[in-house]
């Protein structure tokens, strides 16, 4: 009978035994690692079908867990990471429907565009405060505007990616859960950042002394009031047939995404006249909208979604929603035409 190599092994450790020799114990531990690998090699060659459909599966297995983690985490680099805290967008299967491109068809088009002209919301200045410089000033002592004369020129002005008034915060940049500011009274219940409320009101002093009565409503809202307002635009168009995830990509360009909106900060408001009540995009064409859109940078405010920079910012044209920046940047951006992302990749 043919001795196998198993066999031969054992043979010569047994002659070696016999003969006392000093090698056994060394040739003993080589013995057994041989065994060992030779075992294994055995046990492999035996059972190679089923371990190629175990390393199969564990590559399948792994593969499709990276690929659903970069989906998800696709969405929160703008911001980046500035992207994570309570944020609906980056949470379960709503982040994904923003990544979701959705090409309804034309008639749907034609009814999103109605939907997000009529945007004002009407129903939302309505519903809650809002004041004129003359009511404003009833209780809040009267602030001059600040000219530009006698402030020294810097020629280079260093921007800060601390700095509070450049926070940026979007869809891809949710608000840093480390974020802390204190609110300021406006009048009644309205609130924002108490460090832009003398700028704010030199700014609606100044619009009155050229023939231009603005008014402000929704200044800081808190996650709240924001969920409420996103989920009453899914629900609208939920309403016209849509299904959740198109009313969920649709709502996100005229509603920002509650925890990723920059009335949370304190540092937006909505701004209409007292001729033209709408937040539409028709204000823009107004007297008023036209003077904020030209003088708003004189006071740290910007325009913070103009036309033509949907691609960047995602939110449809807003021509009443400014955002303070503060007077250098908000010079900057308005003077070169670029948004607040832009800024962000050329400054910071």
């Amino acid at each position: 009978m043919k001795k196998t190599f198993r066999d031969k092994i054992i043979q010569k450790y047994k002659e070696l035994n016999n003969r006392n020799s000093l090698l056994k114990y060394p040739f003993f531990m080589v013995m057994v690692v041989v065994l060992a690998f030779y075992h294994f090699g055995w046990h492999l060659a035996l059972n190679k079908k089923r371990y190629v459909s175990i390393a199969f599966t564990l590559v399948f297995f792994m593969s499709s867990c990276s690929f659903s983690f970069a989906v998800f985490e696709g969405q929160a680099s703008f911001i980046n990471a500035q992207e994570a805290h309570d944020v609906v967008v980056e949470d379960s299967d709503v982040a994904l429907a923003d990544e979701i491109e959705i090409e309804p068809d034309e008639s749907m088009m034609q009814e999103v565009e109605k939907t997000i002209k009529e945007y004002n919301d009407t129903e939302e200045i309505e519903n809650m405060d809002s004041y004129t410089l003359d009511d404003i000033l009833e209780i809040t002592e009267t602030y001059a505007v600040e000219g530009e004369t006698g402030r020294e020129e810097k020629e280079e002005i260093v921007f800060d990616s601390s700095d509070w008034r450049l926070v940026l915060v979007n869809k891809q940049h949710p608000i840093p859960e480390d974020y802390s500011f204190n609110l300021g009274v406006i009048k009644g219940s309205m609130q924002c950042d108490e460090r832009i409320i003398a700028d704010l009101l030199a700014m609606l002093q100044a619009a009155k002394a050229d023939g231009i009565s603005l008014a402000i409503c929704s200044p800081y809202r808190n996650l709240d009031r924001q969920e409420m307002l996103f989920d009453k635009k899914i629900k609208l168009y939920m309403g016209q047939g849509y299904s959740y995830m198109e009313a969920y990509k649709t709502a996100s360009q005229a509603v920002t995404i509650p925890g990723a909106s920059e009335h949370q900060i304190g540092l937006a408001l909505d701004i209409f006249s007292d001729t033209y009540t709408s937040l539409d995009e028709g204000f823009g064409d107004t007297p008023a909208g036209k003077w904020l859109a030209e003088h708003s940078c004189e006071y740290g405010f910007i325009l913070r979604y103009p036309e033509g920079k949907e691609y960047i910012t995602s939110i449809e044209y807003e021509p009443w929603h400014f955002r303070y920046v503060g007077k250098e940047a908000a010079t900057i951006m308005t003077s070169e035409n670029i948004c607040l992302e832009e800024f962000w990749d050329k400054y910071l």
